[in-house]
């Protein structure tokens, strides 16, 4: 632990704010100025006395935490690796699987961030290592786990800075500016940065808890976050002739693409999310021959993977999101998706229990794999090379948003559009509300009837070609 005897402190610092009075006590440690908010004197002044016997004792200070060892309620010792597993391990037995890899993968960036040294093991190695092994907690302990895997990490154990030096401010924005880059120096995406600022912040919080710091140093800091925008990109949305002709797209790639086109129809028609329509089941519809029918959700398996869920399958079966245990949620089936379900169940029965969608290999499980690449084929099947490579309907989840958007435009009251795609309304507005793809036309169209309309334009081209006239004769 770090220690100094270069230690100043000052008066108490009074702010006089429009509801609160704040005591605030100032004083440096080794040239670094600390301070300590109280919301009466006495306590601010009791504190202050501590701080000035601590020192006229010649007592040392540290520099991490700006305390006399004394007061320290710091463990300046705990390195963030072992902080880090201790945190995952934590959140482990509670939390869905596919946030255990969420948090993995930030664990992973952070801790890359908190090394004290580049000089190791190449980064690559680290990242798999730490991403793959250390932050999983039944596989931490594996002793199938790669050699070269538990020497990378054992390098990261001993290279890895204490948590205590998050609370300098300069360890902290280096983690913090970290985190908003990608591998090759690009921008991260703001939604990953984000959540990846979450689970810092969280495992900060926690840091605290074991007082392995003595406060969270993150509101503290003057860093600010990238903004998300909130909502989806509107070249992402697809209308509905670009929805039909990727559905029949999809139906011309083949066995498997005429298999998933009832799948991906699931998504534009009834606004499901990919997993919801993963654990679809025929008992879950309620279809007549012809017509609207609909169908009750209960259940999700979003894609993990093997290492992150209990029961070692790819997918985790999970309640809806945003609901509690057990809900469910009843979506309306239009007749385009009764006919194409009709179609599905003629020409493949049903998988494993009575589920409607899964794959070549198991009839218990419809691959993530294969719901991409299918939808790949299909894009660069139904689009020009120009409009593939733009991002509208660039990949399956698009078709919900395009469902949603078509819902609202519709005239659909966006309560019932919410109940159906399973949002609040105030996520919907805020995120789901947008104009289709092509919608501007109609919306010019009638800015232009309100400006006069052709009439209206072509009178006032006759004037201005007539100022032009006059122009010119004067020249």
């Amino acid at each position: 632990m770090e220690t100094t005897y270069d230690v100043r402190i000052w008066k108490i610092d009074v702010y006089r704010g429009t509801r609160v009075t704040t005591y605030r006590v100032l004083w440096a440690v080794a040239g670094r100025r600390w301070k300590e908010p109280f919301r009466t004197s006495a306590l601010a002044e009791s504190f202050r006395s501590d701080l000035m016997s601590a020192a006229r004792k010649g007592e040392a200070f540290s520099v991490l935490s700006g305390r006399p060892l004394s007061m320290d309620r710091v463990s300046a010792d705990e390195k963030w690796y072992d902080h880090a597993c201790q945190f995952v391990d934590l959140k482990w037995p509670h939390v869905a699987a596919t946030t255990r890899r969420t948090h993995a993968e930030a664990m992973t960036a952070i801790t890359m961030l908190m090394l004290k040294t580049a000089d190791g093991p190449d980064p690559k190695v680290i990242r798999t290592a730490l991403r793959v092994w250390a932050f999983n907690t039944v596989k931490r302990a594996d002793p199938e786990m790669p050699e070269e895997s538990r020497a990378a990490l054992a390098w990261v154990k001993r290279n890895s800075r204490p948590v205590a030096a998050l609370a300098m401010p300069e360890t902290l924005r280096g983690v913090l500016n970290g985190l908003t880059l990608k591998l090759d120096g690009e921008p991260m995406a703001t939604s990953v940065v984000t959540r990846r600022r979450k689970i810092f912040g969280t495992s900060l919080e926690y840091a605290v808890e074991r007082k392995l710091l003595a406060t969270n140093p993150i509101p503290k800091l003057k860093w600010t976050a990238p903004k998300s925008a909130g909502s989806v990109d509107r070249r992402r949305v697809a209308n509905p002739r670009q929805a039909a002709t990727l559905l029949d797209s999809v139906r011309r790639q083949g066995r498997w693409g005429r298999h998933m086109v009832a799948f991906y129809g699931c998504l534009y028609y009834a606004a499901l999310r990919p997993e919801e329509a993963v654990a679809l089941k025929l008992s879950n519809l309620t279809l007549p021959s012809e017509g609207w029918g609909s169908m009750t959700i209960e259940s999700a398996e979003p894609y993990a993977g093997k290492g992150w869920t209990n029961s070692g399958e790819n997918r985790d079966r999970r309640h809806l999101k945003q609901r509690d245990r057990g809900e469910t949620r009843t979506v309306p089936i239009p007749p385009q998706l009764t006919l194409l379900i009709h179609e599905h169940v003629k020409l493949y029965g049903k998988g494993t229990g009575g589920r409607l969608f899964w794959g070549e290999r198991n009839r218990s499980e419809l691959p993530v794999g294969t719901v991409h690449r299918v939808w790949s084929w299909a894009r660069k099947d139904a689009f020009t090379a120009e409009v593939a490579a733009s991002p509208l309907a660039a990949v399956p989840y698009d078709l919900r948003h395009a469902a949603v958007s078509t819902w609202l435009n519709g005239g659909v009251p966006p309560t019932q559009v919410a109940e159906w795609a399973g949002h609040s309304v105030e996520v919907l507005l805020k995120i789901y509300a947008k104009c289709l793809d092509g919608g501007e036309a109609e919306l010019q169209r009638r800015v232009e009837t309100a400006l006069g309309g052709a009439a209206g334009a072509q009178k006032l081209g006759n004037a201005l070609g007539r100022t032009w006239e006059r122009i010119g004769d004067k020249r």
